[in-house]
């Protein structure tokens, strides 16, 4: 028998032996997961991965890591994240628009999340201010340098690959909004629009936002009517996911109304829970069980306190939920249900803190 001193160690003996030199963990779940992380790098020995594999999850784990641990001050802050040209001159109209649309949105609040770059970005971080800022920059062959007004800031993070990059845009953003660009904006706008579409992101409202009397998000829109609706690539409750304007007033008030009564939402076992800046009175209830019913999977929309799942977000264990169990995918009416709840619902006294946790972001 071969002595246990010369036995390989199985991947969840390595494990234990890495977590117990660590020292003191966090939760259950922390450890859970941290566990499965290390179990996968293990496996990745044995499989005897490409170097060139290697690489790839090496890059992306550092670099999301460290991004991570950039936002995590600021998790209790809501954040828009903008995208739009980067060849937009300081003289245009949209430049113009997305400077002053920074403004008003951080006097709301917010923060701004650009890609650190020049045109519609440098336009949002000049309106936005330097302490309101964060930067996600890419590294690219001809190096896109970071704007003067996020450059060598802490909040300033880049990137060697897109999808981690795209990864911390809409993880972090309660918001987005989108200005006139080319193919790089278009790709965000679309897997904006398909993450929540298909429930993978939490719901946040999506503005399309043009310069004055400009016309480019409205022919976008005409596109989308004519050859992704009407040939029913797309359901017409798709098109509640968006919004398309010129008026700054109008998407100002856009973000700000969808976080008036809906403070977030996420997933408990089979059932869907919206955190509630304000109780529901019992009339809205009863009117969503009756206009919102093909939402719902089995049963009815019910008022409930915190679950015991939610226990490791005490700073929102106070807010009243409204809990029920979804038919995952009906999305564009969840949206619309969502917009019923924030305009029929009582004015909430106090906003409660957002929360930026991983049952809250991405699903």
């Amino acid at each position: 028998m071969q002595p246990a001193s010369a036995r390989p160690l199985r991947a969840q003996e390595i494990v234990a032996q890495v977590l117990a030199a660590a020292g003191p963990l966090g939760s259950r779940q922390q450890e859970r997961c941290l566990r499965e992380i290390l179990t996968t790098v293990v496996r990745l020995i044995r499989d005897d991965a490409a170097t060139g594999d290697l690489k790839i999850i090496n890059a992306a784990l550092k670099e999301l890591r460290y991004a991570f641990r950039v936002f995590a001050p600021y998790r209790h802050v809501r954040k828009v994240s903008a995208f739009g040209s980067a060849r937009t001159k300081a003289t245009a109209p949209a430049y113009r628009q997305a400077k002053e649309f920074a403004e008003r949105i951080c006097r709301e609040g917010f923060m701004v999340l650009t890609g650190a770059g020049g045109g519609i970005m440098r336009a949002c971080q000049e309106g936005s201010g330097r302490e309101r800022s964060f930067g996600v920059n890419i590294r690219l062959p001809w190096e896109q340098g970071a704007n003067e007004f996020i450059a060598r800031d802490p909040k300033l993070v880049t990137f060697k690959y897109f999808f981690t990059r795209k990864l911390m845009f809409i993880k972090e953003a309660d918001a987005i909004v989108l200005f006139p660009g080319g193919f790089g904006t278009h790709d965000e706008g679309f897997e904006s629009l398909t993450l929540v579409q298909t429930g993978k992101s939490r719901p946040l409202p999506i503005v399309f936002l043009d310069a004055p009397r400009a016309r480019y998000w409205k022919t976008w829109k005409r596109y989308v009517d004519d050859h992704l609706l009407r040939p029913g690539l797309i359901s017409g409750d798709d098109m509640q996911l968006f919004k398309v304007t010129d008026d700054i007033d109008e998407a100002v008030a856009e973000i700000r109304g969808f976080y008036r009564v809906y403070h977030s939402s996420r997933y408990v076992g089979d059932r869907f829970v919206i955190r509630l800046n304000a109780a529901l009175p019992l009339a809205l209830v009863e009117r969503l069980n009756v206009e919102f019913r093909d939402v719902l999977q089995e049963g009815a929309f019910e008022v409930a306190e915190a679950l015991p799942a939610e226990q490791g977000e005490p700073e929102i264990a106070h807010l009243p939920r409204l809990v029920f169990r979804f038919n995952r995918m009906r999305f564009g009416r969840l949206r619309e249900m969502i917009d019923v709840i924030n305009r029929a619902g009582p004015e909430p006294t106090v906003l409660a803190p957002p929360q930026h946790t991983a049952e809250g972001g991405l699903v």
